[in-house]
């Protein structure tokens, strides 16, 4: 075997074990010592991985790499209800992925707040891409332009998920805030879409 496979071996178990760590725990209950007790000798993984931050983050890059390419595969279009469906099937399949996600997006470790967004960059512009081929099916109100339409889905957007790590949430627990986050996510696209007020000749 060539070193160079050798080593992608290695990060490859390291990264399975991390992921079940910072899966289970999050990122502020995790430990390298609890990872290394598993089997992973503490000279390799420091070999590989220089901190707790740096393997954190090459496991949140796998999460969102992982969920880019779920969308992209899927071809969805412009299908709102697909992509909501496409979403939550992997969620489902992919319960560590999942939790690590939800963790590096709702509650993200304010030292790592710069390199994760960093790493959402792709992600981030997959949603936007989709977000204007479903302004593109949709016949905006007079006088709001698309570029309008797209600035307001990235500043709820932030304001969504932001809203997570709030005060008001401190108590609540990552399980419940994921399942909440899915449970209200269709509803901001709906009110972000099509408003929340009825006209009065409506």
């Amino acid at each position: 075997m060539k070193k160079a496979e050798k080593t992608e071996l290695t990060k490859k178990k390291i990264l399975d074990r991390a992921m079940q760590e910072f899966g289970s725990k999050g990122y502020r209950g995790a430990s390298l010592n609890a990872i290394c007790e598993a089997g992973i000798p503490k000279g390799l993984l420091y070999h590989n991985f220089k901190n707790k931050d740096a393997l954190y983050l090459a496991c949140v890059a796998e999460c969102f790499q992982a969920l880019t390419n779920c969308f992209k595969e899927a071809e969805i279009g412009n299908d709102l209800e697909k992509y909501m469906r496409v979403r939550m099937a992997f969620f489902n399949e992919h319960e560590m992925e999942a939790r690590i996600f939800f963790d590096a997006v709702l509650q993200p470790p304010e030292a790592l707040y710069d390199q994760i967004s960093a790493l959402r960059k792709e992600l981030d512009a997959l949603n936007k891409a989709f977000y204007r081929q479903v302004l593109h099916s949709i016949e905006l109100r007079e006088g709001i332009t698309e570029e309008e339409a797209m600035s307001y889905f990235t500043m709820l957007q932030d304001m969504f998920n932001s809203s997570f790590s709030s005060r008001n949430c401190r108590n609540i627990s990552l399980s419940d805030k994921m399942d909440i986050h899915e449970r209200d996510l269709p509803k901001i696209l709906d009110f972000m879409l099509y408003g929340i007020a009825r006209r009065k000749n409506q």
